[in-house]
């Protein structure tokens, strides 16, 4: 049987232009679904408040993250049986269709259709996450951190860039009829879409059917996912495949936690600032303080990626966690002093980021070809539940003991991911090392 190794060379496609040409198309549609994603969302909450009520403009939001967290687990399952093409390409069209839905319930004022739109809302975000993994299907072992972090630094253009759209949209699309504050919506719908259509003619070869074409033949056990083929693998195999491999597991808890405590932390802190600003002001301070939280999570990642890739995956995590830990001291004792509480949230920024870029680039190493889309789509299930969950408590939290009792229960839920990263490494050639 031929494998990489025997193959004739001109059997086996000249990988490194198939990966620059990758590279530079996820970056180019990541910033258009970035776009397409926070243009919505900025104004997600104050449509949800006129159609449903303030009561549930919350829950309204929060339905985006539950679908993102959903939807994983039907675009793994295409990426695992036909590549990674379809599923970017079916995450961004259900995300249109959210976005369309959403925009009639704007003009219906049914509260249940705002509710689905938001959920199928999600895919939007599902497609920008699993586009950071795309990105390393065919990247050199030593650059993938840092190939990983440029696709998640291509998202803070479009994070930073897509606020100022949202007026724009608005004024343009009540002008055709639309419903106030759905035209964003429909921005983000044609923005998933034109993304959709980019990768859909572009994207060829599929860097994750190539990535499949190269690894070499290796025996697997019987029942396996590596045995039973891609088509096969999907989240009960992903299981599987991660219970048995300790860097699997601690590459999936590292994105969880580190998404649960930014998540906590962040919901909270715009309420906090409101108990110490007027009206007039808060929602000013608010942009500032999370337009430099964004800036953490983002900006630096090509660094964080760089780090990843020189001094090693665990070691970033820990990092990351450290970053973490400072940044639950500087805001749970910051009190209302708003420049503190600002270096807090850059702190948190920066700590998830650590987490996020190393823990994805370990998860992604440390698993078999056949398997590798279903396990990363049990990592996003798990860190987007992770994620609403610490939304939906965060609140009960603070109402209950208040904004520094939140973040000392959110330092404390890394505990046991210290204990995880600080286990030592397995041997070469054991679970836990690419197959």
């Amino acid at each position: 049987m031929a494998t990489e190794l025997t193959a004739p060379a001109s059997a086996l496609p000249d990988v490194a232009p198939i990966q620059r040409r990758t590279l530079r198309l996820l970056f180019g549609t990541q910033i258009i679904g970035g776009i397409g994603v926070t243009i919505g969302l900025s104004v997600g909450a104050l449509l949800a408040a006129r159609v449903a009520g303030t009561a549930v403009a919350g829950l309204a939001q929060s339905a985006g993250v539950v679908g993102a967290a959903l939807l994983a687990i039907p675009v793994t399952r295409v990426m695992t049986g036909h590549g990674r093409r379809p599923g970017l390409v079916l995450a961004y069209l259900v995300g249109a269709v959210g976005g369309v839905l959403v925009v009639l319930a704007a003009a219906t004022g049914w509260v249940p259709l705002l509710f689905l739109g938001m959920l199928l809302f999600g895919g939007g975000t599902a497609a920008n996450l699993q586009a950071r993994y795309t990105a390393v299907d065919l990247a050199e072992p030593a650059r993938r951190a840092r190939q990983l972090s440029l696709i998640v630094w291509a998202t803070t253009i479009g994070a930073v860039a897509a606020p100022n759209f949202a007026a724009l949209a608005d004024r343009v699309t009540h002008g055709w009829g639309f419903p106030a504050l759905s035209g964003p919506f429909a921005f983000s719908a044609a923005a998933f879409v034109l993304a959709a259509v980019v990768l859909l003619v572009l994207l060829r070869p599929d860097p994750l059917l190539t990535a499949r074409r190269l690894a070499p033949a290796a025996p697997a056990a019987t029942g396996s996912p590596a045995a039973t083929g891609p088509r096969a693998a999907g989240m009960r195999a992903a299981w599987r495949v991660v219970a048995v491999r300790p860097a699997a597991r601690l590459g999936i808890a590292a994105v969880a936690v580190g998404h649960l405590v930014m998540v906590a932390v962040m919901t909270m802190t715009p309420v906090r600032l409101g108990e110490s600003h007027a009206d007039v002001d808060v929602l000013r301070v608010v942009g500032i303080v999370l337009s430099l939280h964004i800036a953490g999570m983002y900006a630096l990642s090509p660094v964080v990626g760089w780090l990843t890739d020189r001094v090693g995956r665990r070691a970033v995590i820990l990092g990351g966690v450290g970053t973490l830990l400072a940044a639950c001291a500087v805001a749970g004792t910051a009190g209302h002093h708003t420049p503190l509480l600002s270096v807090g949230l850059v702190l948190l920024g920066l700590g998830w980021s650590g987490t996020m870029v190393a823990g994805s680039t370990l998860l992604s190493e440390s698993v078999p070809t056949g398997v590798r889309p279903s396990v990363q789509g049990l990592s996003d299930l798990t860190m987007g539940l992770a994620g609403a969950g610490a939304a939906a408590a965060s609140g009960f939290v603070v109402r209950v003991a208040g904004y520094p009792t939140l973040t000392l229960l959110a330092a404390i839920a890394v505990v046991p991911l210290v204990a995880l990263a600080l286990r030592p490494a397995p041997p070469s050639g054991a679970p836990g090392e690419e197959d």
